[in-house]
C-alpha cells in the first residue's frame, strides 16, 4: 500500500510546476471539501497559487459550518474563468456528474465514485473506497505531511460522513485513515460541524413529508414539491431511514428547473445506485452507491412522462418506476 501510495503521489506531483495556477473544482459536501483542502496542502509551495471553486449553491448548515469553522476559502464557479488557470483538478467527482464540470478538461481527477471513463492526464478513481478523503489521506502520509488540526478534522469528518460512520461502503483503508486522522483532529470541532444539520426554515419540509408520505412494504416515497436546495431531500431521506420499519427511503423535490430524487436504503441485499440508474438513467444523470444514490432530471424532459406539477401523479409515477427495481435490488 505504501509503495502504491508513493507512486500515485509521484505521478500526481508530475502534473504540476512552480508556475501553475491551479483550480480545484468540487460539488461542495464534506468529502469534496476535505479532499480539496488536502490537495491544496499537497500543492503548498509547489505551485504559484491554488483556488477552490464550488459548482453548487451551498445551503446545508453542516457544509456551511464546516467551511466557516475550518476556515476554508472557496469561490463560486460562476465567478471563475477557467482559462485563467493552467491546471484543473476535480476531487470527489467526475466531469459527467454535472453540466458545469462537463465543460472542463481536468488535468487531475481523484474520486471514489464509479468509473465514468473520464479522461485526464492523471486520474486516481477507486470506487471501492468509502471516501475520497481516504485516498488523499494516503497521499499526505506518502508525502510525510502531518495534517494541521483543521485539515485533519475536515478529512476525519469527510470519512465519517461518506461511510455513514462505517455502516455504509467501507474498506479497511478507510478505517486506517480514520484512525490516523483521529490523532490530529479536533473531535469537538467535528461534532459541532456534524450537529449543525438543520435550519429553522427546513422544518416545514418535515411537515410536508410526514403529511404526504406513501409507505409501501417498508418503502417510503415522498415528494416535497419546490425546495430551496436539493440537499433538503437528503435530510428528509436520511430522517426516514431512522425509522426501524423503513428499508428504503425515496425522496424527491424540484429546484432550478430540475427534479432531484434521493435514494437511501438499509444496505441489506440492496443496491440504490443500480435502482436509480435503471429507474431514471434514461431521463438524466442517475447513480450512486449500494445504500445511497440520486437522480437529477430536467423538468422539461419529464413533460412527456408525467405532469410533474401534480404531486400525486408524480409520486405515482415515481413508485411505478422504482418498485419493480427496488424489489430485487
Amino acid at each position: 500500500m505504501a509503495r502504491s501510495a508513493s507512486e500515485k503521489l509521484r505521478r500526481f506531483y508530475e502534473q504540476f510546476s512552480g508556475h501553475d495556477s491551479v483550480l480545484i473544482v468540487i460539488n461542495a459536501d464534506p468529502d469534496s471539501i476535505g479532499s480539496a483542502m488536502a490537495v491544496s496542502r499537497l500543492l503548498w509551495r509547489r505551485v504559484l497559487n491554488v483556488t477552490i471553486s464550488h459548482i453548487n449553491t451551498i445551503n446545508r448548515p453542516d457544509n456551511l459550518a464546516m467551511i466557516r469553522l475550518l476556515g476554508v476559502t472557496m469561490t463560486p464557479f460562476t465567478d471563475i474563468d477557467p482559462i485563467q488557470y493552467s491546471k484543473i483538478v476535480i476531487t470527489d467527482s467526475q466531469p459527467n456528474h454535472n453540466e458545469f464540470m462537463a465543460t472542463l478538461h481536468p488535468d487531475v481527477i481523484i474520486d471514489h465514485h464509479p468509473e465514468t471513463n473520464a479522461k485526464a492526464s492523471f486520474s486516481d478513481i477507486r470506487p471501492a473506497y468509502g471516501a475520497t478523503a481516504t485516498i488523499l489521506t494516503e497521499y499526505l502520509r506518502a508525502a510525510r505531511i502531518t495534517p494541521s488540526v483543521k485539515l485533519a478534522t475536515g478529512l476525519f469528518q469527510a470519512i465519517k460522513i461518506d461511510t455513514n460512520s462505517f455502516k455504509g461502503k467501507t474498506l479497511i483503508e478507510d478505517v486506517r485513515a480514520f484512525q490516523y486522522l483521529f490523532r490530529y483532529a479536533n473531535i469537538h470541532l467535528a461534532r459541532k460541524i456534524e450537529q449543525a444539520d438543520l435550519r429553522l426554515d427546513f422544518l416545514k419540509y418535515f411537515k410536508i413529508a410526514l403529511q404526504t408520505k406513501h409507505l409501501r412494504k417498508g418503502r417510503v416515497f415522498v415528494h416535497l414539491g419546490p425546495v430551496v436546495n436539493p440537499d433538503v431531500c437528503v435530510i428528509i431521506a436520511d430522517f426516514f431511514m431512522r425509522i426501524v420499519s423503513v428499508t428504503w427511503s425515496i425522496v424527491c423535490g424540484t429546484c432550478d428547473k430540475r427534479l432531484t430524487v434521493v435514494f437511501r436504503n438499509d444496505g441489506i441485499r440492496k443496491n440504490a445506485g443500480k435502482v436509480a440508474k435503471e429507474s431514471f438513467g434514461q431521463f438524466g444523470s442517475a447513480g450512486g452507491h449500494k445504500n445511497m444514490a440520486r437522480a437529477e432530471i430536467a423538468l422539461s424532459d419529464l413533460s412527456d412522462q408525467v405532469d410533474w406539477r401534480d404531486g400525486k401523479k408524480l409520486v405515482t409515477w415515481l413508485i411505478h418506476r422504482v418498485e419493480k427495481r427496488a424489489g430485487k435490488k
